[in-house]
């Protein structure tokens, strides 16, 4: 059974990075075709799609994959059935009260709360897309409870290639809007709703005979709905956060003296395209803590406190690594990522000041992994909140007197106060060693020279060759990542067992 649930999250994980590597393709056409302003307005409707999203989905998944794991370990596969169908219920009523809500609304939710009146359209045709989300999301749960990953992993490349094939397809014929881009998320959306509903038609298909309790199931609709609600409750505040931070930042940009269509461009540049480089990386860190999250459950369950010390510390090692040297990449090659990559300038300036915040975005998202693996989501509910709530207070206080050098501090000092508190509750529970010296000191002095060297060999090569940029840079990045890694073990940075907690 442990191999059988490492080899499916391995699977969801591979899955995962390469719909986040064709999402990150998807991004770079986008940017090109809609230009910084209108990317700008795109990004406003994803705030609103979220919170969305919590009420009538987030919660319910989660409540079905857990109600489905404790009846099928009795055995009880009718009963598994049962939930699932209860849950798209409740799932597709909230999402078409929320449709209609926002597809009415939308002209109120654009001009109150977006102040951009030009994703009302955008926003009405967001709302078709939410019973497909609502049946999606529950059969996920309903998989990730029988401890099987292959349908929903593929559903999400399934959504992700209909996305790309759709829009690249239309815009041969007229020009990207953002309304185009909405109608291309819609039929991706359904596109993963009609895989899923296909292919646990065949998974069901596949089983010979459905076993059941006899257990009465009157009490399934509360039982999800008793579930679901708190979780429900704790991520919509944090999504509402998340929203109004996005809301913010436009609105205090134009405070600092930026026009509408200023304040909109610089938005669409952070979010869009600097954020897209920043957060690619950390698809090995989300990976890294969906195989550690089952790691330390286990070992503080049977009260292992050796694996969990070794675990933790081999997590944070890697994730500060990982940081390290995505930091050094954007700083030295920040600048020509943006120009050659999205023809923006500024994508790649912002990209280049906002490298020092990788290290502790990449820890963070490990340390949210322990505590929820120790069973301590409240603390990470906490965190979380603390988190946005000094961001949003920097934000609005910052960026109105310093322009977007307040929004990089303001997010430098946001997430260094986040990942220092996840610390300090992480080192409450687990007592676990940081070896300084080969996590942050060697490892920088080698990026240090390598970075530099390769640096000064991208400027010699654009000078000396006619090799297209974006050849050159993808050229020495494989270099300075091989680089890297040989000297990261003949050094010592990089240990043999680490990561597999054998010695």
């Amino acid at each position: 059974m442990k191999n059988k649930l490492i080899l499916g999250t391995l699977f969801l994980t591979v899955t995962g990075f390469i719909t986040r590597i064709i999402g990150f393709f998807y991004r770079i056409f986008l940017s090109n075709a809609l230009g910084a302003r209108l990317l700008g307005i795109y990004q406003l409707i994803f705030p609103v799609y979220g919170v969305c999203f919590t009420l009538f989905a987030s919660g319910i998944q989660t409540a079905v994959s857990k109600q489905v794991a404790e009846r099928e370990a009795i055995g009880d596969t009718g009963g598994t059935h049962h939930i699932l169908g209860t849950g798209i219920l409740i799932s597709v009523i909230s999402a078409l009260v929320t449709a209609v809500l926002v597809f009415f609304g939308a002209p109120f939710i654009a001009d109150t709360f977006l102040k951009e009146p030009e994703c009302a359209k955008s926003l009405s045709l967001l709302a078709l897309s939410f019973p497909f989300c609502g049946i999606t999301s529950c059969i996920h749960g309903y998989c990730y409870g029988l401890k099987k990953s292959f349908l929903p992993a593929t559903s999400q490349l399934v959504e992700q290639s209909m996305r790309v094939v759709f829009l690249y397809t239309v815009s041969v014929s007229i020009p990207v809007t953002c309304e185009l881009a909405i109608a291309a998320l819609v039929a991706g959306e359904l596109a993963s709703c009609l895989y899923c509903i296909t292919g646990n038609f065949l998974l069901q298909k596949k089983k010979k005979t459905e076993k059941t309790t006899g257990k009465k199931e009157s009490n399934i609709t509360l039982k999800l709905l008793s579930m679901s609600l708190p979780l429900t409750t704790n991520r919509l505040f944090i999504n509402i956060l998340h929203s109004f931070e996005a809301f913010l930042v436009p609105l205090a940009l134009r405070r600092f003296g930026l026009s509408r269509d200023g304040a909109l461009s610089i938005f669409g540049i952070l979010s869009g395209m600097t954020m897209s480089f920043l957060m690619f990386p950390g698809t090995l860190t989300n990976s890294l803590s969906v195989l550690l999250l089952p790691v330390i459950s286990e070992s503080a369950a049977r009260d292992n406190t050796r694996t969990l010390s070794r675990s933790t510390a081999s997590a944070v090692k890697y994730s500060v690594l990982l940081g390290v040297c995505a930091g050094f990449t954007f700083f030295f090659f920040g600048e020509e990522l943006g120009i050659t990559v999205f023809s923006e300038e500024r994508a790649g300036s912002y990209l280049k000041n906002l490298s020092f915040l990788c290290p502790f975005l990449y820890v963070s998202t490990t340390f949210s992994s322990i505590l929820n693996g120790l069973g301590k989501m409240n603390l990470t509910f906490l965190s979380s909140v603390l988190g946005l709530s000094l961001r949003a207070l920097l934000f609005a206080t910052l960026i109105p007197r310093l322009g977007i050098y307040g929004y990089f501090v303001s997010l430098l000092a946001s997430q260094l106060f986040l990942t220092l508190f996840e610390l300090i509750m992480v080192r409450k529970s687990i007592h676990f060693p940081f070896d300084a010296v080969n996590t942050l000191l060697k490892p920088s002095l080698l990026l240090l020279a390598c970075a530099s060297f390769f640096r000064k060999l991208y400027e010699f090569l654009t000078v000396q060759t006619e090799m297209s940029h974006l050849l050159l840079l993808a050229l020495c990045g494989i270099l300075l990542a091989l680089s890297t890694l040989g000297l990261f073990l003949v050094t010592g940075v990089c240990k043999r067992g680490e990561l597999t907690g054998t010695k």
